[in-house]
């Protein structure tokens, strides 16, 4: 385990110390950044699944609702109708009773009123006994389809796990390295250093002369400039990616320390 380094200590260092350890945070943090790509887009896509899974389970909860609402009507319509008939029957045997005629139109008033009734009744029952079956269907439908989520889902998750257990041990160990490695950089170099990675596709900050070339975007390097970068007497960026450049032999030091 690498000593506590003061943050006097860490200026203080030579370049070469600093470029160095920058490095070697890089390696490790570039291995962490490659298992987390094994993971690819599965994180991504199980969250959109539990989104979809989520929505359906609500939608299916109001199409239930909605189905046992129309039921509910439906009851209630055909005790409606049953009412109206009993009342129907009673204003007819009161007919065979009444006195005159203004009582027998009144009761005729009443029976024809209940007769509309059970004709809107009937008439809203076949209604919602349609939108019923319409329902049923889209309750199906939405069922299977929260069925195939899930499904889906717990394959994913299932591959996610399996690279995760796969994986953690050693990712957890890096994680532990990483933070240790962050000790002993200043915090002015390692906040440029994590700027410069949250900037960058790759996640690379600190990339080695390769070919004449930055190890990060491949822009060709003036030769005053890599003999500069080979001298380690100062922090040089690429003109054209802003990374952080290091001589081929530095690099390889570092890998072999790793």
């Amino acid at each position: 385990m690498a000593k506590t380094v003061s943050e006097r200590e860490k200026i203080d260092a030579s370049v070469e110390e600093k470029l160095g350890a920058l490095h070697e945070l890089q390696v490790i943090d570039s291995k962490i950044d490659k298992i987390r790509t094994v993971r690819g887009e599965l994180p991504l896509e199980i969250k959109d699944l539990e989104d979809a899974v989520e929505q359906l389970a609500t939608r299916l909860e109001k199409m239930q609702e909605e189905m046992r609402q129309s039921e509910t009507i439906i009851s209630d319509k055909k005790n409606l109708i049953k009412d109206a008939e009993g009342m129907i029957k009673k204003y007819k045997s009161q007919q065979n009773k009444v006195r005159n005629n203004r009582e027998y139109e009144s009761l005729t008033k009443e029976i024809e009123f209940q007769t509309l009734e059970m004709a809107l009744a009937e008439k809203k029952i076949k209604e919602y006994k349609a939108t019923l079956v319409a329902k049923k269907e889209n309750l199906e439908q939405a069922e299977e389809d929260l069925k195939e989520r899930k499904n889906r889902l717990k394959e994913k998750q299932g591959e996610l796990d399996e690279i995760i257990a796969e994986t953690e041990k050693e990712e957890t160990a890096l994680l532990k390295r990483s933070k240790t490695a962050e000790t002993q950089i200043e915090d002015r170099l390692l906040t440029a250093y994590k700027r410069i990675r949250s900037n960058t596709r790759n996640g690379l900050a600190v990339v080695p002369v390769e070919r004449d070339a930055c190890g990060g975007c491949f822009s060709k390097i003036p030769p005053q400039r890599q003999l500069d970068i080979k001298m380690h007497k100062k922090l040089i960026v690429c003109e054209h990616c802003g990374r952080i450049l290091i001589a081929p032999d530095l690099a390889e030091k570092t890998k072999l320390k790793d």
